[in-house]
């Protein structure tokens, strides 16, 4: 029997710097919007999508303007991870693409309904969204393709501001909706990590080079 999308959350206010969405707010200017194509290997956009107009902090401006984010992906944060898991967790080895800020303005923005190269994502949400919009999405059939498969069949996890949620994005199909509103911006913390079953050395060879250029 096929097994269904679960996920832990934990509140992980007390672990960060009493300014830290301060902190959030002076890097997310230094996101790059643009009409990313369809991410080869991973994308699961219904046929005909062929980008998808959203923004992303890059890791090494995470490392350099969030370095207590950095540690905590390889400090509490991984040791949550390996509380969360059923097997050992270990982090990125290559610094580019360990940790990075996903974000979204206004209301014309979404995510890329895709799954992820690692086995086990980490997000830290940044900012709240109580009224609806900015959901995280994520099929409960490994199979899904395209937006309205997941609205159909999938669960739903609403951001709080503090929270850490691990989840298996490599099996389930995920997305993140439109926001509400014109002038709410989201921005979440996405992670990655390995596991022993599934090490850093099974993402797709020519990943690295659609996102950097080289691999």
């Amino acid at each position: 029997m096929a097994q269904r999308f679960r996920w832990t959350a934990f509140d992980v206010t007390d672990l960060l710097p009493q300014d830290w969405a301060t902190d959030i707010k002076k890097v997310t200017p230094e996101a790059h919007f643009d009409k990313y194509p369809r991410t080869p290997f991973l994308s699961r956009e219904a046929p005909g999508v062929e980008y998808i107009y959203r923004g992303r902090v890059r890791a090494d401006a995470v490392q350099q303007g969030l370095p207590w984010l950095y540690q905590l992906y390889r400090g509490e944060f991984l040791s949550l991870a390996n509380q969360a898991w059923s097997e050992p967790i270990s982090p990125a080895r290559d610094n580019r693409y360990g940790v990075v800020l996903n974000v979204q303005q206004g209301n014309t923005m979404r995510f890329e309904c895709h799954v992820d190269s690692n086995p086990v994502t980490g997000l830290l949400f940044c900012t709240d969204h109580p009224d609806g919009g900015g959901e995280l999405v994520v099929a409960n059939d490994p199979e899904a393709v395209g937006v309205e498969a997941l609205e159909e069949n999938g669960s739903v996890i609403r951001p709080q501001a503090g929270q850490l949620v691990f989840f298996d994005g490599k099996t389930y199909p995920h997305y993140a909706r439109k926001l509400w509103s014109d002038d709410d911006d989201r921005v979440v913390a996405v992670m990655n990590f390995y596991t022993r079953s599934c090490p850093e050395s099974t993402r797709p060879s020519g990943l690295n080079r659609h996102l950097f250029g080289q691999d």
